[in-house]
């Protein structure tokens, strides 16, 4: 992925950002990876809970399709509106799931805002703990953000525990923050700075 970023006051335009942990390495999504990436979201099983989308309609994800996300990623990242990742692991390249950063405002704030999804088949073997604490360190120390947010339906628990176990903390609820299932729907915020 090549990005137009400011980082450290160093104008970069060919910044690669990969990194790995003792299980995951975390990069962009690439063409190449269209088979797996197809095959772990097929692989899913039924929703477990109201947060978690469980098996998906993939047909319209063809391999064209799958390029163009590809690109529009990349563009995102150019333009450092979003930063997209996909997570897999070490040993075999599966793909595990995405964790993605929205730039919320740039400036003298640097605030950003994260999202992740592990794909419910590898559920409860730690990988979205690992991924998240990893992503949290590309988020300060690659892309320059002081202040990163999680926000969270107040009923997903698991997502609020993951939050809690790779040191984000609580700040507040945000009332009717996001239009979802029908409503305005409020949110709990989770905060983590560069600092801590």
């Amino acid at each position: 992925m090549k990005t137009k970023l400011f980082l450290r006051g160093i104008h970069l335009k060919d910044f690669t950002i990969c990194s790995e942990t003792e299980r995951l390495m975390i990069r962009p999504l690439q063409r190449d990876d269209y088979r797996n990436w197809l095959h772990e979201f097929e692989s899913r099983r039924p929703s477990q809970h109201r947060h978690d989308k469980g098996r998906m309609d993939m047909t319209e994800c063809t391999e064209e399709w799958f390029a163009d996300l590809v690109e529009k990623h990349q563009d995102l990242a150019l333009n450092d509106q979003a930063h997209i990742f996909g997570v897999f692991r070490k040993e075999d390249n599966r793909h595990l799931g995405m964790i993605d950063f929205s730039t919320l405002f740039r400036d003298h704030f640097q605030w950003g805002r994260i999202g992740y999804t592990i794909h419910n088949q590898y559920w409860k073997n730690g990988y979205g703990k690992e991924a998240v604490k990893e992503a949290l360190q590309i988020a300060f120390n690659d892309l320059n953000f002081h202040r990163i947010e999680a926000h969270i339906n107040l009923d997903n628990t698991p997502s609020i525990s993951l939050a809690e176990s790779v040191g984000m903390e609580f700040e507040c609820v945000r009332k009717g923050f996001i239009y979802e299932f029908d409503k305005w729907t409020d949110h709990v915020v989770y905060v983590k700075n560069s600092e801590s």
